[in-house]
């Protein structure tokens, strides 16, 4: 098939909702993505998470360019290349945002995106099972095709996180992703049945049963426009896709502004540069640029309570073979189980620092593993912005990736607080049987300078960039969509992913990004958008006078 009413460009997170909601409606609908599939151990075993996102066979194997305040470090950004894109590499774990990240969005101009217009949308994709570990069941959602779950969260250091957390003076939440997201509690995950539950399992397979859907190999060289109009994608072999009604591109941060550039989508002057002839003039395209950066808060642990003892080459055998006969054991949980939302100050009214705690001490890529534990801690809502920018006109070519990382002062100040704050919850009684040395940033590392030496050498992403492509009102000269995902200034296109972002959420970016290709579905569809919830979050009542 090489036409279809709608082509969307891109089979992860975003793109598989939108698949699955319009085939669903009857739509024909040809979804092309450049990577292979996703069937294999690798992707499907959740504690085996480390592994695909530092594979070709995966990953596109973007890096940043230097990045001049982290003493020009050139860091990984991992985005998926195979069906279900970066959420069949990510680290599984479901953070909805708080109330008032999308609240921003709408006050920015996204209008209809405020936390009262998307909550509904959450409710309608999960189906979410608590396995015992408490949560908000009147704020989750049943039924829908994306299953969210909970680890057991039986070690015993997992367990002392969220003891310690509340003995530092911290509220507990049983459901950070319901009414209440401050404080410290166990950890959601899309995981189902020991398995990694990406957007092609939850999605994409299921629109593609329907028989309105169609998966396309191929790599996308620019979105065809006749007077101003989408009216298919040039694949870069040369094959052209036609669409009858439109575009829609769902291909990440980094390539959805990438594809729009090559289709002469962008900041005029930077595309006479490359030789691309305009089509719209918009300065927003590639800008805005947007991560959250993290440190490892490592600690050695005393006696044998971390992951550590599977680390072996026989330990992770058996690990293996006990998840590939049964779908259980540690090989089932992609082992952050234990999560924390805090105000770093008071006068904030909602978290700015996310914890995500792992018991054992390791680097995200699985290297460096060590008896311990840590805390990946950072600031939720930097000040700095980025840019990603053509290096050439050739489909095939990198873009420039340039976050400009701790380039606000205020980023400096903040991520100093997170390393102090979490030292004092490691320094709990909860903690006193299992803590060995501080590992890194290390316990000589106490002065600012210190500090803020440990954080140019070993901050790393979290890998959640965004805001490539911010929504906003037509009016604003920076945004490239409008409220309803619709290019401004092209006809029968749309962007629909993390690249929309006004502004990054609080914590990790999978289930956002899903909740944007539900509810941009709906307007293509030109659905009613679904009735506003009357659910207000929970906010801190001391929040103007205390910092806990």
């Amino acid at each position: 098939m090489n036409n279809a009413e709608y082509i969307i460009v891109g089979a992860g997170s975003a793109g598989c909702a939108m698949a699955y909601r319009l085939a669903e409606a009857g739509r024909k609908v040809i979804v092309i993505e450049t990577g292979g599939t996703d069937i294999g151990p690798f992707i499907n075993m959740p504690a085996a998470l480390s592994y695909p996102m530092s594979m070709k066979r995966y990953d596109w194997g973007y890096k940043s360019a230097p990045e001049p305040h982290l003493g020009g470090r050139e860091l990984a950004c991992p985005r998926g290349k195979v069906i279900g894109g970066s959420s069949s590499i990510n680290g599984m774990i479901y953070v909805r945002g708080h109330a008032k990240d999308f609240d921003h969005w709408a006050e920015s101009g996204a209008q209809g995106w405020a936390y009262a217009d998307v909550l509904p949308y959450y409710k309608r994709m999960e189906d979410w099972h608590s396995g015992g570990r408490g949560g908000d069941k009147d704020w989750r959602g049943k039924g829908g095709p994306l299953h969210v779950t909970r680890g057991p969260g039986t070690n015993r250091l997992t367990r002392a996180f969220i003891k310690a957390g509340a003995q530092a003076g911290y509220e507990l939440t049983s459901d950070y992703n319901g009414e209440k997201q401050e404080g410290f509690g166990p950890f959601d995950a899309t995981i189902w049945k020991g398995k990694r539950w990406s957007a092609a399992s939850a999605y994409l397979r299921p629109a593609q049963a329907t028989g309105n859907c169609e998966v396309v190999h191929g790599t996308a060289a620019r979105v065809v426009l006749e007077n101003g109009r989408a009216t298919g994608v040039e694949l870069t072999d040369g094959r052209v896709l036609e669409a009858s009604v439109e575009v829609i591109i769902a291909a990440s941060a980094i390539n959805s502004p990438k594809l729009l550039m090559l289709s002469g989508i962008g900041p005029a002057e930077h595309l006479s540069e490359h030789g691309i002839d305009v089509v719209a003039d918009r300065a927003g395209v590639g800008q805005n640029l947007q991560d959250h950066l993290e440190l490892y808060v490592q600690m050695a642990a005393k006696g044998r309570h971390s992951l550590y003892k599977y680390w072996s080459m026989i330990a992770k055998a058996w690990v293996g073979a006990r998840w590939l006969f049964t779908k259980s054991g540690i090989g089932a949980s992609n082992q952050f189980e234990a999560a924390g939302f805090i105000r770093s100050k008071a006068g904030l009214d909602y978290p700015d620092i996310q914890f995500h705690f792992l018991p054992i001490a390791v680097r995200y890529d699985g290297t460096g593993a060590q008896e311990g534990f840590q805390a990946h801690v950072g600031p939720m809502r930097s000040k700095s912005r980025g840019a990603v920018t053509l290096n050439s006109a050739d489909p095939m070519a990198d873009p420039n990736i340039f976050f400009n990382y701790m380039s606000h002062p205020d980023d400096w100040e903040e991520f100093r607080n997170c390393i102090r704050l979490t030292r004092e919850i490691f320094g709990q009684d909860a903690f006193a049987k299992f803590r060995g040395e501080e590992l890194l940033p290390g316990a000589d590392a106490q002065s600012d300078e210190a500090l803020d030496a440990a954080i140019r050498e070993d901050v790393e992403s979290a890998y959640h960039p965004c805001g490539t492509c911010k929504m906003g009102s037509v009016n604003d000269p920076m945004a490239v969509v409008d409220p309803q995902g619709r290019v401004i200034g092209v006809e029968g296109l749309r962007v629909a992913d993390s690249s929309i972002f006004p502004r990054i959420t609080n914590g990790n970016l999978n289930a956002p990004s899903i909740m944007v290709g539900e509810k941009i579905a709906d307007h293509v569809l030109g659905k009613a958008p679904l009735a506003p919830s009357n659910d207000a979050p929970w906010l801190h009542p001391d929040w103007k006078t205390a910092q806990r």
